[in-house]
């Protein structure tokens, strides 16, 4: 199938695939005599398994590193749940930091009266160098 073909077929679009195209995740795509793209079957159960992939939020490297354990019959399992457990606790990390963004967002939010005067406590306490209720927050 072409590449309009794969994409329906996968929920990606053509710019995602050839940009997994582009980095190595998917790999020996076979072309016409003009360049246009071929994908198989196997392509596409590739192109699947990267979408499922993103949706779980793991990086393109990890996505790199979890396509290689598959195509690896010899590979061991608890190689793929540490890399799993791993990605897990990074989402986790990132959860919580969202959970103290939010509570200090709602409470800057709450001091505010949202009037028509100018004083705005929340940008007040942007400005200062005190620390944010909930203490340093960083959005990595």
């Amino acid at each position: 199938m072409n590449i309009s073909q794969a994409a329906t077929t996968t929920g990606l679009t053509p710019r995602m695939i050839r940009h997994y195209e582009k980095i190595g995740l998917l790999r020996g795509t076979r072309r016409t005599a003009s360049g246009y793209r071929l994908f198989d079957e196997q392509d596409i159960h590739t192109l699947r398994f990267i979408q499922r992939a993103r949706s779980l939020g793991f990086s393109i490297e990890q996505i790199g590193q979890l396509l290689a354990l598959w195509q690896d019959r010899e590979r061991s399992s608890a190689v793929v749940k540490q890399l799993a457990r791993q990605h897990l606790q990074e989402l986790e990390e990132k959860i919580a930091g969202l959970q103290a963004m939010h509570a200090s967002l709602a409470e800057l939010a709450s001091c505010c009266l949202g009037d028509d005067r100018p004083d705005c406590p929340i940008l007040e306490r942007l400005a200062d160098d005190q620390p944010l209720p909930g203490g340093t927050l960083r959005a990595d």
